[in-house]
């Protein structure tokens, strides 16, 4: 069985945002087993898994993405979409966009302290649309 949906996450600031409750009202039931792919159709934000228990997680993920790829450096080309862009590109290559999450018992099998992040990287925020993929029995 393959099933797939498109939605569309509310809009956010810059950051990351943990949003695994979101993504989970989306989803169609989940089969007994199987996996979730997730992908996000947009160049300049991510998705990722980290720690959902503690946001300074969050906060000092979002600032070292911001040291890695810093807005208005010299030597990049790609401006005209603002000082925001370029960096957020960057960041998009390095967070990925798309999420494999395998599925035990009809749930997301996530670690304890794991969660699904949307990591935002431009100043305005807009809505980011998520394809999702369940592939299962």
């Amino acid at each position: 069985m393959i099933q797939q949906t498109e939605f569309t996450l509310q809009p956010r600031r810059r950051g990351c945002h943990l949003v695994t409750g979101e993504i989970l009202r989306h989803l169609p039931q989940l089969p007994e087993q199987g996996i979730l792919n997730l992908f996000v159709k947009h160049t300049s934000c991510g998705l990722a898994i980290n720690e959902n228990a503690d946001p300074d997680v969050r906060h000092d993920l979002d600032k070292i993405l911001n040291r890695f790829a810093p807005e208005n450096e010299p030597y990049y080309l790609h401006t005209l979409e603002g000082s925001d862009d370029m960096p957020a590109h960057a960041k998009s290559v390095v967070t990925g966009v798309s999420l494999t999450i395998p599925i035990t018992a009809g749930r997301l099998n996530l670690g304890r302290w794991q969660g699904i992040y949307l990591c935002e990287f431009r100043d305005e925020a807009t809505p980011r649309t998520i394809v999702a993929t369940v592939i299962g029995d």
